[in-house]
Order: C-alpha cells, then structure tokens, then sequence
C-alpha cells in the first residue's frame, strides 16, 4: 500500500506542485489548506507523515505541530515542516515543537523527496527496535511506548516524541558510554541526512524535559566538551 502523505498548505500553486512531485515519488497525496482541512483529512483517514506550511491561516504550523504532537492519535506521525523561514531560531523552534524535519522554501521536488524517504526510513526502523529495560525505564518495542517505573505497582505509560523515541532508544541500548553530537547525529538521524549539530541540544533538552515529571531526567547527563551520556544511575 502506498503511504499517505498530507500537505497541510494554504496556497493551491504550492500544494499542487507538491501533490504532483509526491504521486512521481509513488506516494498517495492528501490535501489541506488550514487546520480545520487538517483536522478532517487526519480524521477520515491517519497519514504516515504530514507536511506542513509554517505560515497558515488561522492556526500557524508551529501552533499545529505542538497541538497534535500531545494528542494520540497524532503523536508519532512524522511532521516535516515548510517554511521560508531560514533563520536558526525559527528552525530550532520548529524541532521544539516536535517537527521531525524542515525544508525551507524555494525547494526542488528531489530534496523533499529525499527528506521523506529519510523521515519514513527512520519511523520504520523504530517499529523494528526490540524492548529493552534499563534502571527505571522500559521501552516495549513491539508497541512502540516508554513506561517509567515509579513507586506505585505499575509502570506509568511516558508520554514522548517520535525522535526523542529514536535518541532515547539508543541511549538505553547504549549506556554509560559518551557519544558526541556528529556521532548521535550519525547514529540517530543517520549519516546521509544533513542536520545541524545543535538539533541533537533541542532533542536533547526535549527528552529530558519528557523524563522530568518522573524524576529521570538526570539520566540524560551532559559531558562537558564531549557530547552526552546515559546513565541508569543519574549519578553525572
């Protein structure tokens, strides 16, 4: 079955040229030009991943984005953002607000090609990942969720990110070592896809913000003039 990709962009030149490039690339596109459009396509059927216009009607992007990464339907559809916006502060505030990507305007059908191709790859390589458990959290890879162990009986289900999923994923398989920035990139978001070192800082201090409210955020330690570490202990 070919994945269903949904533009979320309001202006129809746009969204057709992307429509196209996305149906040469064999995928099925859908189509919205606001957040209500949005909000229905999601509804009628989920995509496997969503493009979306940082400048919208109404509702902006980013304000989309940080909506649907806290509701379950639509928190681990991968979200590549559009946007002519090529500041580094717009883009870090893209990836805070749980955007896996970003391809910023005027791109050429082959970048976002490769960009979804790159995003898809990396959401499916998590569904392979295997359980693991490690001090007070337990990764159960078949359901693709984090649980926390706290004080009660049961584990508490964590609530998290698709790519704070994949870093802390291979922290947990990883432990105890110190693993720079080029090399999490590499391992992470893997070698052939160019992304700045500092979108390991955002998804790092994303993580740990995700771990806070069950007291694990000292797990995540940060290695002075290194990179970062994990550790069951939160002795850093």
């Amino acid at each position: 079955m070919q994945k269903r990709i949904l533009i979320v962009e309001d202006e129809p030149a746009i969204r057709d040229m992307v429509a196209f490039a996305l149906r040469k690339g064999e995928y099925e596109p859908a189509t919205a030009g606001d957040a209500r459009e949005a909000q229905a396509a999601i509804a009628d059927r989920v995509p496997d991943l969503i493009l979306l216009d940082w400048m919208l009607p109404g509702t902006s992007g980013l304000e989309l984005a940080r909506r649907w990464r806290k509701e379950s339907l639509t928190r681990d559809i991968p979200i590549i953002m559009l946007t002519a916006r090529g500041e580094e502060n717009d883009r870090v505030g893209g990836l805070e607000a749980g955007v896996d990507d970003y391809v910023v305007k005027p791109f050429s059908a082959r970048e976002l090609l490769a960009r979804i191709r790159a995003v898809l790859r990396r959401s499916r390589e998590d569904d392979e990942d295997g359980s693991i458990d490690v001090g007070a959290l337990r990764i159960d890879g078949a359901a693709h969720r984090v649980y926390a162990r706290g004080n009660g009986a049961t584990d508490q289900p964590v609530q998290i990110g698709p790519t704070e999923y994949r870093l802390l994923h291979f922290f947990m398989t990883h432990p105890e070592r110190v693993y720079s920035r080029t090399q999490l990139l590499d391992h992470v978001w893997g070698g052939s896809v160019y992304v700045e070192e500092r979108t390991v800082d955002v998804h790092i201090r994303r993580l740990r913000k995700t771990l806070e409210p069950y007291q694990l955020d000292g797990m995540i330690q940060t290695v002075r003039g290194s990179g970062y570490r994990f550790s069951a202990s939160m002795n850093g």
